[in-house]
């Protein structure tokens, strides 16, 4: 076990190298455009994807007719869950925030029966970001310390860290990437950002973390790097790499759940039919791996998929969808046998960003991370997320999800196979510039007979609120 768990750590620490030494790289060629008094070029803005809730693309299609975006299928990225007159751009944002949580249950299946606990919280963060016209980057930092009155043993310090960085090396050609690391003890207690069902992707490609253990130490990891190349004035091609790392140092706080993790890569071509039209066919590749008591889990998939997009540019809105046959092949712990077959795979999401609305949803079918489970599954997978101004001062936000994980080769693992239902409400009262209370609910129902830390105690309801106090300050004025 302990070899499995080195082997895992070290994977992590390669892809962290690897991301910490592109940006490093492509920090440095920025200076050096820079210095060599090449003039700055405007850059268009990627309708309908973002990851933060705050960050506002380098790209405008609005100041270039010519220049295309990324579809979402493609681009690695999610879609923003601002309002639109929330928005900004080369800032440094700073606060804290307070929170008190009641949950019904706390310790899931390690409990013959559910344990109710009341938590505190304290959370501090920032965030950095910068726009020029030719790069983007984006860094948050939000660490966070939570203390139990009953189950004291379960008390956690958090770290919560993510980076984001898209560089266009010329008028044709961007570099983008992304990491996201969370440490946590709570899945529940997360911001915004960070927190499970509130992000939403149209992409093929993402790590699966459905499968949720009320409260248990908990490692993850995920990031990605691509190029995009717009070689004619409707075509381009691009390449990315992504990879997802899902770690439980306790194996005693999660009985029947599993270390998993991820590598995979795809390459497309897409041309645009018509100023707000893109279709496109994209291959991708990915190894699925799983790490149970005795052995290891391999899958391995192909895909082959069409995609189509309508992003018009005069609104922040994307329509996408796709979809084509996947091939897996999967090695599982001696003496099972290997596994192999052909799956239909698709997918469709929409994202709308108004002045006082944003809407996300997205829905696929494909194969994917086990996110804790034996081995890979094959995922049906729905989400959603929702942003409403109702004054000035008060907002109201809703996320959920579905996810059914049906285990490949489930009948010889044990048969592990479920489903997780999660749905989330929030309203937020501004008091002042700085100052705000949120109140919030989140229920979720899980079904996964087979997973001890699960089937015990499937259902899980929290009450919480917080008061946090932020504050921004523009850069370079």
């Amino acid at each position: 076990m302990k070899m499995k768990l080195l082997r895992s750590n070290r994977r992590a620490l390669a892809h962290a190298n690897m991301f910490v030494l592109l940006l490093t790289l492509s920090a440095g060629f920025a200076a050096a455009q820079s210095d060599n008094g090449q003039a700055p070029q405007e850059t268009p803005q990627t309708v309908g994807a973002d990851s933060s809730s705050n960050a506002t693309e380098t790209y405008n299609p609005d100041t270039s007719g010519d220049r295309m975006m990324t579809p979402p299928p493609v681009s690695g990225q999610t879609y923003p869950i601002a309002l639109g007159s929330q928005e900004r751009s080369n800032f440094l944002r700073a606060g804290v925030s307070f929170t008190s949580a009641y949950s019904d249950n706390v310790l899931g299946g390690v409990s013959e029966h559910p344990v109710s606990d009341i938590s505190y919280s304290v959370g501090p963060f920032i965030a950095l970001d910068e726009t020029t016209t030719r790069m983007h980057a984006l860094l948050t930092y939000a660490p966070g310390f939570t203390y139990y009155q009953k189950t004291s043993e379960r008390n956690q310090a958090d770290h919560n860290a993510a980076v984001e960085f898209e560089y266009r090396l010329s008028p044709h050609v961007t570099i983008n990437a992304r990491d996201s690391f969370m440490k946590t003890s709570n899945a529940f207690n997360q911001p915004a950002d960070f927190a499970p069902g509130g992000i939403v992707s149209g992409g093929a490609q993402g790590p699966n973390f459905s499968i949720i253990a009320p409260v248990a130490d908990m490692l993850s990891n995920s990031g990605s790097a691509g190029i995009s190349y717009q070689f004619q004035l409707n075509d381009m091609v691009g390449a990315s790499g992504t990879f997802s790392n899902l770690h439980y140092p306790d194996q005693s706080q999660v009985p029947g759940l599993f270390d998993s993790s991820s590598q995979g890569g795809l390459a497309f071509y897409s041309h645009r039919v018509a100023r707000s039209q893109y279709l496109g066919v994209t291959y991708a590749y990915e190894r699925l791996l799983a790490y149970p008591t005795v052995g290891e889990n391999k899958t391995e998939t192909h895909a082959a998929l069409a995609f189509y997009t309508f992003a018009p540019t005069s609104s922040k809105f994307s329509f996408s969808l796709f979809g084509g046959p996947q091939y897996s092949d999967t090695t599982q712990p001696a003496p099972l046998p290997q596994l192999k077959s052909w799956n239909p795979a698709g997918g469709a999401s929409l994202g709308w960003q108004a002045h006082s609305t944003t809407l996300a949803l997205s829905y696929e079918h494909i194969i994917s991370s086990g996110g804790g489970l034996i081995g890979a599954v094959q995922l049906d997978s729905g989400t959603l997320s929702a942003r409403q101004r109702i004054t000035r001062s008060l907002n109201a936000s809703v996320a959920g999800g579905y996810s059914q994980n049906n285990v490949i080769g489930s009948e010889a693992l044990g048969g592990q196979n479920g489903h997780s239902i999660s749905g989330s409400a929030f309203l937020q009262q501004m008091i002042g510039q700085h100052l705000s209370v949120q109140l919030g609910y989140t229920r979720v129902h899980q079904s996964y007979s087979n997973v001890q830390a699960i089937s015990a105690a499937p259902d899980t309801n929290r009450e919480s609120i917080s008061i946090a106090y932020q504050f921004s300050r523009p850069l370079g004025r």
